[in-house]
């Protein structure tokens, strides 16, 4: 059966649309929930001010192992009555909001930058997540700024193309597992390239 081109057409817009709409993200937008305690001080005009801004500094920059990285609060949909704590005075509010959080996973590439470099490996950061690239994860023809490493096995041919990574470098990698704890995620990588590599890598060792 002969197709129309506009039919064809279509169809591709159609098959991009799917194809892009479910290429995996690492950032999501969700709700959650969130309790605080206000000091009796805090009570006046401008309270539900206070209940927001007592929100944001709890939450935005934290890690859930459960949900990721808390990036920022874009929305507050719920904000409880107080609750006065017996014996205390302090009034405890249960807060519903969405916020935009950031989730590593497993085969992602991002871009980092080295924070450390040592004879075991390299530490990177890619936002709040913090990177661990093991040597084992490094090709042979990188070495560590400062560590002690080895060009043993490397013909003169290598050992010209040998690039140097250290503090302040620009790496990407790929992730490959993900250590998760109730409050902080820590990611194993394996190095793939420099990002506009500085000058120091490029040369010749």
């Amino acid at each position: 059966m002969a197709v129309a081109a506009d039919e064809i057409c279509e169809m591709a817009i159609i098959i991009s649309f799917e194809i892009y709409n479910f290429r995996p993200s690492s950032h999501f937008k969700i709700k959650l929930e969130h309790e605080i305690l206000l000091h009796p001080k805090y009570f006046g005009p401008n309270l539900t001010e206070t209940v927001k801004t007592k929100l944001f500094s709890d939450v935005e920059g934290t890690c859930s192992g459960k949900y990721g990285f808390i990036i920022a609060v874009t929305n507050i949909e719920h904000i409880g009555a107080g609750i006065i704590q017996p014996n205390r005075g302090f009034v405890q509010y249960r807060i519903v909001y969405r916020a935009i959080v950031y989730r590593p996973f497993k085969g992602e590439v991002v871009d980092a930058i080295v924070t450390q470099v040592t004879k075991v490996g390299v530490f990177a950061e890619a936002g709040p997540l913090t990177i661990f690239i093991s040597k084992y994860s490094v090709p042979s023809n990188i070495k560590f700024e400062g560590a002690e490493t080895t060009t043993d096995g490397l013909n003169d041919e290598d050992e010209e193309e040998t690039q140097t990574v250290q503090i302040e470098d620009r790496i990407r990698i790929r992730i490959i597992g993900l250590r998760v704890d109730a409050s902080d995620i820590v990611s194993f990588a394996y190095f793939k390239d420099f990002i506009q590599c500085n000058q120091h890598c490029l040369n010749s060792k």
